[in-house]
């Protein structure tokens, strides 16, 4: 079998990381956090480097798995090569059917949601979900059309998803405000720590990081990656951390506490015109619009081309037509239409959950989130098997790490359950029932190979 070409050095691949990681949901999510630690700055912060800690023990963990394969597709190849092919299938519904489609969904309507602020219009669900559908239907027709545009379109939104970040922690240090100061001690010191709600505040945080596991996709082209894809997948959410931790301390001297539990995501608006002054809230809400579109369009980009992939491999009905590809445009379209018709599905639930606040502060992409921590305990579970099994000769990294991940997978989902005991195990549960329905359906295909 020809191995695939090694070209990708450490800096680069951490690159990659903390492209793909530092995306859309620190915009929006910081005000979510704070109102579930009460406005406690400390525990926040704390929420933030637990999270990094849980991905980062994660992202070694799998790294094992990854640099044990040549095999291409990622987390489903994972599934697919150390577990079972129905397995792999399971898992590839999910991200196929619920995954992708309600993060993009969830983006898509922050998107509409910016996009009004920017307008200066008074926030309005449908307006915002209307804007949103636009969004998406710009994304698939452009990836679709011109794959050269979209890629260019990325790269510009990498860059523009940084400035506000990294400049707002930058002048957050020098930023004086008595004002502000007494503002974030005097709430701090009221809020206390009345329950344990605050572990509820790992989703939206696991939320902003998520996308690390993409990275372990190009692992077959990294050189030397038994000692470059551990490091890369310890120091890329180590730096990711980093990021966020100074935006999210910037919004808090800037901003204050109070505003931002008041205002929400509307505190951007407020932290612009004291930055920039009266047209600095237009040009911080546009800066942070790209990011959101940024993400949109990487979203976009790997979820058209899934159907394709798992048809390649049967895991889908109708897959001779689906792994089907224009070769102009070297793309399947029967591939982007599933993709944008579970999007559109997705769109509607999500609508459904925000208008009769069915999560409460959260949204349908938490659930998805939890979902997939459940998933990632099993490939744990595979390398510390691996390890026993004497194939992973280094004891740290073959048990100690993934049971750590585990354990760091174990919070996540139990701040799920905290976050809304009433609805998550529903949400959850169809989860489940889509995994085994794929499961199911890769097991019958093998039975029909078979005969």
């Amino acid at each position: 079998m020809e191995q695939p070409e090694k070209h990708y050095g450490l800096f680069t691949t951490i690159s990659m990381i903390v492209g793909i990681c530092v995306g859309s949901g620190i915009f929006f999510k910081a005000d979510n956090i704070l109102i579930l630690t009460h406005g406690n700055v400390f525990l926040s912060v704390l929420v933030f480097i637990i999270a990094a800690l849980c991905v980062a023990l994660g992202s070694i963990t799998i790294a094992q798995l990854s640099v044990r394969t040549n095999a291409s597709g990622g987390i489903v190849a994972y599934f697919d090569e150390f577990i079972s092919k129905a397995f792999g299938n399971g898992f590839g519904w999910f991200y196929l059917a619920v995954y992708y489609p309600t993060i993009l969904s969830v983006v898509a309507w922050v998107a509409g949601l910016y996009s009004l602020q920017l307008l200066g219009l008074p926030s309005n669900l449908e307006l915002e979900m209307l804007i949103g559908l636009i969004f998406i239907i710009c994304a698939f027709a452009m990836n679709y059309l011109s794959t050269t545009m979209a890629g260019r379109f990325q790269n510009l939104t990498t860059i523009g998803k940084l400035v506000p970040l990294i400049g707002i922690g930058l002048v957050s240090f020098f930023w004086a405000d008595p004002s502000q100061t007494t503002q974030v001690t005097e709430t701090v010191a009221a809020s206390g720590q009345s329950s344990f709600s605050w572990i509820a505040a790992m989703i939206p945080v696991a939320f902003s990081f998520e996308g690390w596991i993409v990275a372990t996709s190009i692992a077959p082209e990294v050189k030397n990656p038994h000692r470059t894809m551990p490091l890369a997948l310890l120091l890329g959410p180590i730096i990711v951390l980093a990021i966020y931790l100074a935006y999210f301390i910037g919004i808090v001297n800037i901003g204050g506490v109070d505003d931002i539990l008041t205002l929400g995501d509307g505190i951007v608006s407020v932290i612009g015109m004291r930055l920039l002054g009266s047209a600095g809230d237009k040009i911080l809400t546009a800066f942070i619009l790209l990011a959101v579109t940024g993400v949109i369009n990487g979203l976009t980009l790997g979820f058209i081309r899934l159907p394709q992939a798992m048809a390649l491999r049967g895991f889908i009905p109708n897959s001779e037509k689906v792994k089907r590809i224009n070769f102009r445009r070297g793309l399947s379209l029967p591939s982007v239409k599933i993709a944008f018709g579970l999007t559109m599905v997705w769109m509607i639930v999500h609508y459904f959950v925000q208008k009769n606040l069915l999560l409460g502060a959260g949204d349908i992409s938490e659930i998805a989130i939890v979902f997939n921590y459940v998933g990632y305990i099993l490939l744990y579970v595979e390398v510390i098997k691996l390890s026993l099994a004497g194939e992973i000769p280094n004891k740290w990294l073959g048990i100690v790490v993934p049971s750590l991940a585990i354990v760091g997978s174990l919070v996540i989902i139990i701040g799920g359950y905290v976050s809304n005991p009433t609805y998550l195990p529903f949400f959850l549960l169809f989860c489940f029932v889509v995994s085994v329905a794929g499961y199911i359906y890769s097991k019958r295909q093998d039975n029909k190979e078979t005969i």
